[in-house]
């Protein structure tokens, strides 16, 4: 074939020289260089492409089929060079970013425990030495352990979609046979119930979710309820059971505490737990002054909800009880906004975090162990 110079072209030559190019890429930019050079606008067979409108029409033919093999074989292999290339730069890119773990990390670089994390420890410390055992369930439940089970209506307010976060069934086109990410950890109770006879002493801490936004609410929480069940169970069971435990968890040899009539469909009384303390426009003070801060909700287990776990109710009762740990993190440690536990600010967590591998206890301290690093 002739080339603009009028000079013969060997196809075969070039591919030859192509190809030796590309074995001898040392890198993935040499690499692209060669690709360019010869398939680029302005490559050697892009030139040999554009002979064809100068060729005789019984030689185009023939010509641009071989200009096409050629071109395929330098195709298929610069893709496998390429991908050769990257494996082995890849690996030296590893080798240089291996971090010997170790070697100690400066103090200014060092983890900090998150606030919810420390109160879960420090909730699990204190129903731990009263004799309950912790009990989880899954996130995602059926609407019979989340309100049916739970002597929830179906017109109740926290069953519209607006409250509640609502997953379809695969298996059903129907609404009610709907999943929901939990809107409390109550389900777990139930399925404590379902799976073990009184007496029964539990807790369930976990993350719970609603459709909420704002300062004092996120989509997701977390929360802790408690369970007991047995017979003889009182009203006065469930007030010295809770008055113990908020005196722990502040820390106080004494702590003013009332309880309010309130509703809740699965109690039967239900009340409202409220705790003394000082509120001025700066400050908030547990345990003195005049004023009161609603803490937690609580009630007597109401028969429907034993039935449902299978329990007799002429035989058992119990008490129930629930509190948010966010809630609970905000009020000991000063945190004025829940929303920036969930914002992921290093900065934030170095100020309400604390120190990795000190563990709540009740004989060893709960907040001053290891202490909030302020």
């Amino acid at each position: 074939m002739v080339n603009e110079m009028g000079k013969y072209q060997n196809i075969d030559d070039v591919l030859a020289e192509a190809l030796a190019n590309i074995a001898g890429a040392p890198n993935s930019a040499a690499l692209e260089d060669v690709r360019i050079a010869f398939l680029g606008k302005n490559g050697r067979f892009t030139a040999l492409t554009k002979m064809l409108a100068t060729l005789p029409v019984e030689e185009k033919k023939a010509f641009g089929q071989e200009v096409n093999v050629a071109k395929a074989k330098i195709e298929s292999e610069l893709a496998a060079c390429k991908e050769a290339l990257s494996r082995r730069e890849l690996d030296e890119q590893l080798r240089r970013e291996t971090i010997d773990v170790t070697k100690p990390i400066r103090p200014e670089q060092q983890g900090r425990i998150h606030p919810v994390s420390k109160i879960y420890e420090e909730v699990v410390a204190i129903f731990g030495q009263m004799g309950f055992e912790v009990a989880e369930g899954p996130d995602i439940e059926d609407q019979f352990h989340n309100f049916n089970a739970l002597n929830t209506p179906a017109n109740h307010p926290a069953r519209q979609m607006q409250d509640t976060f609502y997953v379809p069934n695969p298996e059903s086109s129907d609404f009610d046979d709907s999943y929901v990410v939990r809107t409390q950890t109550s389900s777990v109770q139930i399925r404590t119930m379902e799976n073990k006879r009184p007496p029964i002493r539990i807790i369930a801490p976990g993350r719970t979710y609603r459709s909420d936004y704002d300062a004092t609410h996120t989509p997701m929480f977390h929360q802790v309820e408690g369970l007991v069940i047995d017979k003889n169970i009182t009203m006065a069971h469930l007030k010295g059971c809770l008055y113990d435990f908020v005196k722990a968890f502040f820390e106080l040899d004494e702590l003013p505490v009332r309880y309010r009539p309130s509703y809740f469909p699965f109690t039967e009384p239900s009340a409202e737990m409220d705790i003394g303390c000082l509120k001025t426009k700066t400050e908030l003070k547990i345990g003195a002054g005049d004023d009161w801060l609603e803490i937690l909700g609580c009630g007597m287990v109401h028969p429907n909800v034993l039935r449902a776990g299978g329990i007799d109710p002429d035989e058992y009762q119990g008490f129930a009880f629930g509190v948010g740990m966010d809630r609970l993190a905000m009020l000991k440690y000063g945190i004025p906004d829940l929303r920036t536990f969930f914002e992921s600010d290093v900065r934030w967590l170095k100020h309400y975090g604390f120190v990795p591998l000190d563990e709540s206890s009740m004989t060893g301290g709960l907040s001053n162990n290891g202490g909030a690093q302020r």
